[in-house]
């Protein structure tokens, strides 16, 4: 059962407590609003003003799992605190674990500082949870994908235009990386996970994928040096860095160029086109 007092309560209190320097947004001048401002909120949730104010006020529909799920992401919360915030409103906390999609607040304080640089926050399998703008300006909005589609190893494979933003050279290398590390987590992971179903459904679509699973390839690590082939600015050279959540197997991903670099010049002319890929 839903405590709307104790919902409303938390709600406040979490969005008291941020600034808007704490999740990426300008101060602004003449701020008086102790913390982030409910439409602040709002948009970090990705819900309407309206909805969000009518949780604060003890008002409004019981809110669903995917709402309370957006919710705890968008006020940086703690997995504790995301449980909490689940039985507040009347719903079983998500399990813990590599299966989880809720990125730890240490990841995202990190990402929102990195609005000048591309960079994401991406699963085990690949997929893609959240991006910075010029990360979006580099490789695309790759978080609207559904499915195993979700998965850049499993487009891969299935969807030849995913090749297209990476370098011909390097492209026999990936398809040994990505079949690789995918047997690497489903062996992990187990049958019954998410990989092995990957697997699975590559195999009976994928004849390339049949010739190098059958491989059995383990321990392809990630170039550091990674050389992409973007429709605006033309070839990239970048080097990716990484940093593991290792209690949820989150990994942030960051590409930079060596200053004075070709590739340097390039990524400030894609700083321009930024803007223009989040909208």
């Amino acid at each position: 059962m839903i405590d709307r007092t104790g919902l409303a309560e938390f709600l406040r209190r979490r969005r008291e407590l941020l600034q808007p320097e704490d999740v990426g947004m300008p101060r602004g001048q003449r701020r008086r609003t102790s913390g982030l401002r409910r439409e602040e909120v709002a948009v970090l949730c990705n819900m309407s003003t309206d909805y969000y104010s009518r949780l604060e006020r003890e008002r409004g529909p019981h809110p669903s799992e995917q709402m309370i799920a957006s919710i705890a992401q968008g006020l940086h919360l703690s997995l504790d605190e995301r449980d909490h915030l689940f039985r507040l409103a009347g719903h079983q906390p998500p399990v813990r674990g590599t299966t989880s999609e809720h990125i730890s607040p240490g990841l995202l304080r990190i990402l929102d500082r990195l609005d000048d640089t591309p960079a994401e926050i991406v699963t085990e399998l690949g997929e893609t949870l959240r991006q910075t703008p010029m990360g979006v300006a580099l490789t695309g909005e790759t978080t609207c994908f559904t499915g195993p589609e979700r998965s850049i190893g499993f487009r891969w494979f299935t969807d030849p235009a995913t090749r297209e933003l990476y370098a011909l050279e390097e492209h026999e290398f990936l398809t040994r990386m990505f079949a690789s590390g995918l047997r690497q987590v489903a062996t992990v992971r187990g049958p019954g996970s998410r990989a092995a179903h990957y697997a699975e459904l590559l195999l009976a679509r994928s004849e390339e994928f049949r010739r190098v699973w059958e491989d059995h390839e383990i321990g392809v690590r990630p170039n550091e040096v990674k050389h992409f082939v973007h429709p605006e600015v033309g070839a990239l050279e970048l080097t990716c860095q990484s940093l593991l959540d290792p209690d949820q197997s989150h990994r942030l991903l960051v590409y930079t160029a060596l200053p004075g670099s070709e590739s340097h010049e390039k990524l400030r002319l894609l700083s321009v086109l930024a803007p223009q890929a989040v909208r």
